[in-house]
């Protein structure tokens, strides 16, 4: 079998399909998420924070250094928590939202019942066998 022949074989199964569905799907709702929580979440945070975006916040180890024209020399180095503490909540939330859905949807399915395998035909001959042989000692 050619490697052409059997990268066919592999994108046409039905699961790297849905993987490909759901990474996309995934990627739009993470998008959704984001914009919720810079457009939404972030600002009523950092307004009762006292107006700083939450993305601003850090810690100053150094602070930057400046000429006498008022030119930065040396860059400041600061430890930027608030980057970290945003991406943390869109990650919480993505999380609740993906675990809420889920709960749904496993409520909503029903289960699988699987089929009643059909008797094989000795098994059948043997029970048969013993029957009739059950029914002479009795007589």
């Amino acid at each position: 079998m050619g490697m052409i022949s059997e990268f066919k074989e592999f994108i046409a199964r039905g699961n790297v399909v849905d993987l490909a569905v759901g990474v996309v799907i995934g990627a739009a709702f993470g998008k959704i998420v984001t914009a919720l929580v810079d457009g939404i979440v972030m600002p009523v945070i950092g307004y009762l924070s006292g107006g700083v975006s939450v993305s601003d916040w850090k810690y100053v180890l150094k602070p930057s250094q400046l000429d006498a024209a008022g030119k930065e020399v040396a860059a400041e180095v600061a430890v930027k928590y608030g980057m970290f503490l945003q991406t943390a909540i869109d990650f919480i939330l993505i999380a609740f939202v993906i675990f809420i859905v889920l709960k749904a949807y496993n409520k909503v399915r029903k289960p699988v019942e699987a089929p009643v395998a059909a008797t094989p035909e000795d098994v059948l001959l043997l029970r048969e066998i013993r029957d009739s042989l059950q029914g002479k000692t009795t007589l």
